[in-house]
């Protein structure tokens, strides 16, 4: 283990000198296509790719009791996000990519399910009045809780909270909705809500057995005209600088570019998404169980002194009902508590600067005594903002006879 820690370090600290050496160009907004001379009307591109080397201290071995390597790599993310403007009124925006390439889902000649680009979002939104819109596509107006909205361009962590994204393949594709969305604000209170389709395909493949828990396939099993809507929303006020709600990605952090304190609460609604069966083996009779998780939430963000340093803090309480004793991979019906906090170094903002964090989540479940920790220590540098970035994260996380311990080293680049 030890090799390997040194070696992961040995790695952070080289791409760090490289990086510092090449130095990084001035950011300006991306690849830019302008339309006319003002460039009100454009089209606009982004990309980026986050790398990952993953060391994970535990034993674990494959399908045919072969030990598994402790160090891999993966590519956790790389994404085209593209948006088109040719009249103040309305959008277009298409997001596309891929998520978490690695040795196990790589194929011979790039073709299986795993190497595959798919849609990420695709929407159209139209301005109906000053500050209020309306839209409608494969979209990312979540409800609950600026976690489940959370943009992966800035998150402050090595990647977001996963059990905040709530829906993540249950009802929705990769937690995007396909449905109809309206954003907007009344002075400092920011607002989203969206009336969705439930996808008819859930992760949770299981059949609900007689006196047993539930399962979340409820549009599959009680069909589109019973489980086919869910319902979200997510309200938050601004009490400090007011954030952008152009697109619907939160920021993770903005070290210390803006001062920053909002409080919010939402929800998301999936009347009879979930399925029990209240007969018995011989005589199965089918009842559906309505899926609705609430969350609030505080995120703070601001400079501290005049020097460049910063700090970033949020917080979040989410109850979660999924039916009955439910219990899926990371979900179930219970309560989380979960927080992070960073600091921003001194430093010049054309130079690197560091930010080391920690971060801690608690989650309970009805369904077994066992409450399930995760505990994150890391630091990131940042060489030119979010656009050229390394994090270094430990990672332990506790549930049952699970006890889990991960180092990981990442490399970010947007453009």
């Amino acid at each position: 283990m030890k090799k390997q820690t040194f070696l992961l370090l040995g790695l952070f600290l080289l791409s760090f000198q490289f990086i510092r050496a090449q130095g990084s160009p001035d950011y300006t907004g991306g690849l830019k296509f302008k339309f006319n001379e003002d460039g009100s009307k454009y089209l606009r591109l982004i990309s980026w790719a986050q790398v990952q080397a993953n060391y994970n201290t535990d034993e674990t071995f494959d399908a045919n009791g072969n030990e598994n390597s402790k160090l891999n790599f993966n590519l956790r993310r790389a994404r085209v996000l593209m948006f088109a403007q040719i009249n103040k009124d309305f959008l277009i925006v298409t997001h596309f990519g891929l998520n978490s390439l690695t040795s196990t889902t790589l194929s011979p000649t790039g073709k299986g399910d795993g190497s595959q680009l798919f849609f990420h979002d695709v929407w159209a939104q139209y301005n109906v009045a000053d500050k209020h819109t309306v839209g409608g596509g494969l979209h990312y107006f979540n409800g609950i809780s600026r976690l489940n909205n959370q943009s992966t361009l800035n998150m402050m962590t090595l990647d977001n909270n996963r059990q905040s994204w709530a829906t993540i393949g249950l009802s929705d594709q990769f937690a995007r909705h396909l449905g109809v969305f309206a954003k907007g604000s009344f002075n400092k209170l920011q607002y989203r809500v969206a009336i969705n389709d439930a996808s008819s395909s859930s992760l949770d493949t299981r059949t609900a057995v007689a006196g047993g828990d539930a399962v979340y396939n409820g549009r599959t099993t009680l069909g589109s005209k019973d489980a086919g809507k869910t319902y979200a929303g997510y309200f938050d006020y601004h009490f400090l600088d007011q954030e952008s709600n152009f697109l619907p990605y939160k920021v993770g952090t903005y070290l210390g570019t803006k001062k920053v304190f909002n409080v919010g609460a939402g929800f998301f609604l999936h009347p009879k998404g979930a399925v029990i069966d209240t007969g018995t083996a011989l005589t199965p009779e089918l009842k559906g169980e309505d899926v609705s998780i609430f969350a609030v939430d505080a995120f703070y963000d601001a400079p501290i002194g005049e020097k460049g340093s910063a700090i970033t803090a949020y917080a979040v309480y989410q109850n979660s009902d999924y039916g009955k004793n439910y219990l899926y991979s990371a979900y179930g019906t219970g309560s989380m508590l979960y927080g992070h906090v960073g600091y921003v170094f001194n430093g010049e903002k054309t130079k690197t600067r560091f930010q080391p964090y920690v971060s801690y989540g608690t989650h309970s479940y009805d369904a077994v005594s066992d409450d399930r920790s995760t505990l994150g220590i890391g630091i990131n540098a940042f060489m030119n903002g979010h656009n050229s970035k390394l994090t270094l994260e430990y990672n332990n996380q506790q549930f049952g006879a699970i006890d889990t311990n991960t180092i990981s080293l990442q490399a970010m680049i947007y453009l």
